[in-house]
């Protein structure tokens, strides 16, 4: 393997933003169900990413990155912190994505842990997510020791079409 760095972006710069977007197009071109269809244009995937990195500079959001030995982003997860007045203890898991290059080497484990220990930091004490039925990132998320609420059928679209399934997962986090 590879050695990996998995830290926290402050705001991210535009070269940052790049290496975000080139790792959200391969996960589309890949066939992963995360909000956009097939074919994903750069431009908005770009888009999508100064978007997020203006959710970061409001501290709405937490991005993390995971990077390779050259400094290039293979893998990103965010923390959702905003949440409603009635809802402080939590955030949402979004966009955890690994650059297809970079698969089955620890990195998605290793960016979940980080986004864990960040909520905690983050006074945070209950993380909610969702993912594809029947995925891998599924699977890990039971390794990890997320606990599974049920499956919503026909929740979304597969990148080029077709409905799929999502289950929602929780993982209370010490206070």
């Amino acid at each position: 393997m590879n050695p990996v760095t998995v830290r926290r972006l402050s705001v991210p710069d535009e070269a940052q933003i790049q290496g975000l977007a080139q790792v959200l197009v391969d996960c589309v071109e890949g066939g992963a169900s995360v909000s956009f269809m097939h074919p994903l244009p750069f431009e908005r995937a770009l888009g999508f990413w100064r978007d997020a990195g203006a959710g970061v500079a409001r501290g709405e959001r937490a991005l993390l990155v995971a990077e390779d030995a050259r400094g290039s982003i293979v893998g990103t997860v965010q923390l959702v912190l905003a949440q409603p007045e009635n809802q402080p203890h939590r955030a949402d898991i979004a966009k955890m994505l690994v650059h297809r290059r970079a698969r089955r080497q620890g990195l998605a484990a290793a960016l979940m842990r980080a986004a864990e220990q960040v909520a905690v930091t983050e006074g945070k004490t209950l993380l909610v997510l969702d993912t594809v039925t029947g995925g891998d990132a599924e699977r890990l998320y039971e390794r990890l020791g997320w606990q599974r609420c049920g499956v919503i059928p026909g929740y979304a679209l597969w990148p080029r079409g077709g409905l799929c399934a999502t289950t929602v997962f929780f993982k209370p986090l010490p206070a």
